[in-house]
């Protein structure tokens, strides 16, 4: 493989016609061919992008050649949104009797994937303890098909031993598939580490500036295509002008990823014993308990931290308050930095139980650094926290 800077931009040449040096974007919901012969074989191709938009389009190809590039993947394929992507992945491998193990620190959306909507077609679920590896191996069952990670977890920035599951879930013939949205392939490649298939919202870094909703999925082929061929049924489509904005985005995401790194990193330092947070959430911190574990796995840590308050909602409430840079808003990955209460974000989609069993807590403010420059940032949280009550 090339740099992550080469991939992101020349992952897909070859597939940008006319020699345009920013590729066009391919506004139409159909495609004529010019005889029988070929409109057969264009109607019939596997992830074709010329026939009609919902099974293909040049931009979806050129956005799926750049991430899988960067993934390590042979291919890949783009959905309309994050959720568009996992709930097509569990539809087209999943089926009545079937059994799904999966974290119980993670994404709101896929919690309620698991635990709500699939059992309603008669697929099972276990949540585990994603930091015991031991775990996952005593969920597994004859009929687990499927092992759904996201590793660091949101928003507790837990993580998962990505080898350690791909063993056991392999040696009982089930499927892993990793959510990769908060590590990006910059700082972690969970395909490098056994894992089948790699999913993300591209709303988030790969998109990195707010203003696209997308998902992607990565892997072999083979996995891609029966994806693929649940995809065209359940009519996740990105737009054309969608998937070109994620290309757009996607081109400085590893420029972007070393400064969200950095910033996340500083900030996490900077916080980490002041006397209005209890506890700072970080796998690039020494204090994090998995600490070796991402070194181990990741090459980078992230752009995303949690902060614990001391006051509980109320700390929280104030440092969200007090903030100036920060933008209060759901989502993360973006240029500006984004900070969110997740306990209120995920009321509507989580219940109550599943929320305290997750650990997810009254005091607890997810931070998404942006590109601000570093001393900026860390000047606003500590000038928020100082009138946060401690």
């Amino acid at each position: 493989m090339t740099g992550f800077g080469t991939a992101a931009v020349h992952g897909d040449d070859g597939l940008v016609p006319g020699g345009a040096v920013a590729p066009p974007i391919v506004q139409s919901a159909t495609f004529s061919a010019e005889s029988d012969e070929r409109f057969t074989e264009i109607a019939t191709e596997p992830r074709g992008s010329a026939f009609y938009t919902r099974y293909g389009n040049p931009n979806h190809a050129q956005v799926a050649a750049v991430v899988a590039e960067l993934e390590g993947a042979e291919t890949g394929l783009v959905t309309a949104s994050g959720m568009g992507a996992i709930s097509t992945v569990a539809l087209a491998l999943l089926a009545a009797g079937d059994h799904v193990v999966v974290q119980r620190s993670t994404y709101g959306g896929t919690t309620s994937l698991a635990t709500g909507l699939l059992p309603r077609f008669g697929v099972a679920c276990t949540q585990v303890d994603q930091t015991d590896a031991g775990a996952f191996d005593r969920a597994l069952r004859p009929e687990t098909r499927l092992v759904l990670v996201e590793t660091p977890s949101n928003p507790l920035l837990e993580l998962t031993d990505l080898a350690a599951v791909v063993a056991s879930a392999h040696a009982a013939g089930a499927l892993v598939v990793v959510d990769n949205t908060f590590a990006t392939p910059v700082n972690q490649r969970p395909l490098s580490l056994g894992a089948d298939l790699v999913w993300h919202s591209g709303t988030k870094f790969l998109g990195g500036h707010s203003d696209v909703s997308a998902g992607v999925v990565v892997g072999p082929a083979g996995l891609v295509e029966r994806v693929w061929q649940t995809a065209i049924v359940t009519g996740s489509t990105l737009g054309p002008v969608d998937a070109w904005l994620l290309l757009r985005g996607i081109r400085t995401l590893p420029l972007r990823v070393e400064r969200h790194n950095a910033n996340a990193l500083a900030l996490a330092r900077a916080l980490e014993g002041h006397p209005a947070v209890a506890r700072v959430r970080y796998p690039g911190l020494p204090s994090h308990p998995q600490h070796a574990l991402a070194r181990r796995q990741m090459t980078g840590f992230g752009g995303v931290l949690g902060v614990e308050l001391t006051a509980g909602r109320a700390g929280a409430a104030a440092l969200l308050a007090g903030l100036r840079l920060a933008k209060r808003a759901a989502s993360l990955g973006s240029v500006s930095t984004l900070v969110v209460h997740p306990r209120s974000m995920w009321a509507g989609i989580v219940d109550a139980a599943q929320l305290a069993a997750a650990g997810i807590g009254d005091g607890l403010v997810r931070v998404s650094t942006g590109i601000e420059d570093t001393a900026d940032l860390v000047d606003d949280f500590r000038a928020a926290l100082d009138e946060a009550p401690a």
